[in-house]
């Protein structure tokens, strides 16, 4: 999977990321089956489609049954992913910004996933990260994620199907009346 990809195609979009926990039988080191239940994020426009693309990219993945037993809205604004490592770390953000309205100062806070192989790695990668925010940020925490993995949206991503033939996008059916109206006259 192409994180980087999607990642990048969509920013600027205002991503909608949701929590989503799988439970499902794994296999240990000594061959026995565990149930366990693991965390992933979706990069989803409502829970049905969130619910739709994990069992979509992990019905190939994990062998045997699996259930997604809760689906939630996630407070992740971003999520920086980096080659080398797949470990999730939670950053908290923090910065200050000026009401409009009234001028007083309002604190915001945002929480950011990077990939690290730990803490202090995290910290370093969320600053080099957001080294182009416009206002000055603090990162007062930085957590390891239980999150396993996270599925970007992308555009490749097709849980649909195809559009029958005898179908046109709406478009192209008023073209093809304006021409019929035209040849009428």
């Amino acid at each position: 999977m192409d994180y980087l990809r999607g990642l990048k195609e969509n920013s600027g979009k205002m991503r909608t990321w949701f929590l989503c926990k799988v439970k499902y039988a794994k296999e240990n080191e000594e061959g026995l089956l565990k149930n366990v239940s693991e965390q992933y994020l979706v990069d989803a426009v409502s829970f049905t489609e969130a619910e739709a693309r994990i069992y979509d990219m992990l019905g190939s993945v994990i062998r045997g049954d699996f259930q997604v037993t809760n689906i939630s809205k996630s407070n992740i604004v971003d999520v920086f992913f980096y080659e080398d490592i797949d470990v999730w770390h939670k950053c908290k953000i923090t910065y200050i910004v000026a009401d409009a309205d009234s001028g007083k100062e309002k604190k915001v806070t945002q929480y950011m996933l990077v990939t690290a192989h730990h803490v202090k790695e995290a910290y370093e990668r969320i600053y080099e990260s957001l080294d182009n925010m416009l206002v000055t940020f603090k990162v007062p925490e930085v957590v390891e994620s239980p999150i396993v993995e996270v599925f970007p949206f992308e555009k490749d991503d097709d849980l649909n199907e195809p559009i029958p033939e005898n179908l046109k996008p709406l478009h192209q059916g008023e073209e093809a009346s304006e021409d019929e109206g035209d040849s009428l006259s």
